[in-house]
């Protein structure tokens, strides 16, 4: 009954208490309680997390974007190929978008070097892989909805005629 606004309120702050968002939606918090665990039961709710921005922190590592085009599996599609590429530890997120390319993986590494042999060896090589194309990601400015760095301040002076 409340799912989607449940969902809405702990994707924004997943420290959203039970007790708080049923004060939020006038619901008793038994009730919040009881649909936020069935929603993790069925997989709605797959986990927790926090939005970090690593450029602030001591971690250096580089993000890349990559494109693949690959033939579809017989009688599987896109799947089996997704299903590989997604076990590497290097790969978090892999997408099957529409356009020029097939998949779109995000993966992470410890530098330029370390992802372009990544591609190279790992997904380039991988049978149905057509070809790919790597993006770095070289500065993020928004991340899960969420405005990472502060608005630059306007420092042109104002002239007058």
């Amino acid at each position: 009954m409340y799912e989607e606004k449940i969902l809405r309120l702990i994707e924004n702050d997943a420290r959203l208490a039970p007790e708080t968002i049923a004060v939020m939606l006038g619901a008793e918090a038994e009730a919040i309680k009881a649909e936020i665990k069935a929603m993790e039961d069925k997989g709605t709710i797959v986990r927790y997390r926090t939005l970090i921005n690593w450029d602030k922190s001591e971690r250096d590592f580089i993000t890349a974007i990559i494109e693949l085009k690959v033939i579809p599996q017989r009688g599987e599609g896109f799947e089996k190929i997704a299903e590989r590429i997604y076990q590497y530890p290097e790969v978090k997120d892999v997408y099957l978008v529409s356009g020029g390319y097939d998949l779109g993986v995000v993966i992470e590494g410890d530098d330029m070097k370390g992802v372009a042999l990544f591609v190279a060896e790992k997904l380039a090589t991988m049978e149905h892989v057509v070809s790919t194309a790597t993006h770095f990601i070289l500065k993020k400015y928004k991340a899960d909805g969420i405005i990472l760095e502060d608005k630059c301040k306007d420092e042109r002076r104002m002239i007058t005629l």
